[in-house]
């Protein structure tokens, strides 16, 4: 079919994966992909629905791209994704625009329905079992350069903490059976890909419904004989499933990256009972701890929650002192955004908005000072870093160390003489940091 769709893929990275999922299936059904709103024959908005910031983002996106059906040559919109799963009903009967909608384990379905819609098969609606485990095969096109790549090792999540509406769109835990990830990370590796970044609503407890046992390390090994790839990097790990296995995993494998981002949520054990998280204020602390006691040069990165209802002073004050006390390289951190449906949503004492966003900015505030300081220890230290891209107003190249995920962490900045290729990896030494980010230089020979 000679139809030009256009896609808009909000959200996280594990969304990403399911849109650039879709752009495969889609590329090898025989349409075309354009960029261009105006060009476009039908539009896809894969959409988010974590927080409510994401949820009006996702509706606001979807109006906007509503729009080209009037100005452009757009014919169809369809709506993916985790607002289309929590909001099925709602998204069809309160925009008329919207032509079709699929669900977080539907999307394989993607080629059928936009094929049926220019055959006349309007306001489709297509939802399988939430607790689906979609095959795709590894069919993608790739949208981050092509020299990383998320590798989705897990769908869903069994954790329930109170503020969350995961797995009431994405059900419970289900992990990807590790023959299809190996296979998968083949296909990536034989078109360029160079950083695996391993991602799923909990990466730790990966293979427990599959083999009856936490197998991430044991995945972790078998990726890391793929020849090709050279960083193998680890997402939302939960502080109290990490074992003795994936620290000695990450710590010896030489291509597995030095680097673990761990959302915490609180510090304060009352406020972390009531979110129905598993671990308390010690939990933390000794497992951050080890982990620096083992890999001395591990990057840590977390995510933070202000403003949860009930959260006092002295809870608040308890987070910031934890802040300052374990120093994390990496932090975010978000007001507390109250989602119907869960239970959080239903207790007492909400906390105002702007207290919310003042206890944010405060731990914001105290983070900065951290990450400025150890910006500052890391000047001197050789490092490999990856290239991310020329920025031709500096004169300079982009690259990302070891420390440095995608998107959501800082740059080194290179000067070189030499032409440098998005994905080459340099060895440079860090010259100077400038707030986030660092400066560098290539060491020669």
């Amino acid at each position: 079919m000679n139809k030009k769709v256009l896609f808009v893929s909000l959200g996280c990275d594990k969304n990403l994966v399911d849109t650039e999922v879709m752009l495969g299936l889609l590329q090898n059904a025989g349409f075309e992909l354009t960029y261009e709103e105006a060009e476009a024959d039908v539009i896809v908005v894969n959409t988010c629905c974590f927080i409510g910031d994401a949820k009006e983002e996702s509706i606001n996106t979807i109006l906007e791209m509503a729009a080209w059906k009037e100005r452009g040559r757009c014919q169809a919109l369809v709506v993916t994704g985790c607002l289309a799963e929590r909001y099925r009903e709602e998204v069809l009967t309160e925009m008329p625009e919207v032509d079709a909608v699929l669900g977080t384990t539907s999307y394989e379905e993607i080629v059928r329905v936009i094929t049926g819609l220019f055959s006349g098969e309007m306001h489709t609606q297509v939802f399988r079992d939430i607790n689906a485990l979609p095959q795709n095969g590894g069919e993608r096109i790739l949208t981050t350069g092509g020299h990383y790549a998320f590798l989705k090792i897990a769908e869903g999540c069994d954790k329930r903490c109170t503020y969350c509406v995961i797995p009431s769109v994405r059900g419970n835990y289900r992990s990807v059976p590790m023959e299809q990830l190996i296979l998968e990370a083949r296909l990536l590796a034989a078109k360029g890909v160079k950083e695996l970044i391993l991602i799923a609503q909990e990466t730790t407890l990966y293979g427990v419904d599959l083999y009856g046992h936490k197998a991430l390390p044991e995945l972790l090994a078998r990726l890391s004989e793929i020849p090709g790839i050279f960083w193998i990097r680890l997402q939302y790990c939960y502080p109290e499933e990490i074992t003795e296995e994936l620290i000695a995993a990450i710590r010896d494998l030489p291509k597995v990256c030095h680097y673990l981002d761990i959302p915490i949520q609180h510090a304060s054990d009352r406020v972390l009972r009531r979110m129905g998280r598993r671990t308390t204020r010690e939990d933390i602390t000794g497992i951050i701890r080890h982990l620096r006691e083992e890999i001395p040069d591990i990057a840590l990165r977390t995510t933070l929650i202000t403003g949860f209802p009930g959260e006092s002073e002295e809870d608040f004050e308890q987070l910031m002192d934890f802040v300052d006390e374990m120093e994390f390289d990496r932090l975010g951190v978000f007001p507390y955004s109250q989602e119907e449906g869960t239970p959080a949503a239903a207790m007492p004492d909400q906390i105002p908005e702007e207290v919310k966003l003042t206890r944010r900015d405060e731990v914001m505030e105290l983070q900065q000072d951290i990450a400025f300081a150890a910006a500052e220890d890391l000047v001197g230290r050789e490092l490999t870093v990856m290239v991310e891209g020329y920025l031709s107003d500096g004169d300079v190249y982009a690259a990302r160390t070891y420390r440095d995920s995608p998107n959501v962490d800082g740059y080194l900045f290179l000067p070189s003489e030499e032409n440098l290729m998005t994905g080459d990896l340099v060895r440079v030494r860090v010259t100077g940091a400038a707030e986030y980010d660092l400066l560098g230089e290539i060491i020669k020979g």
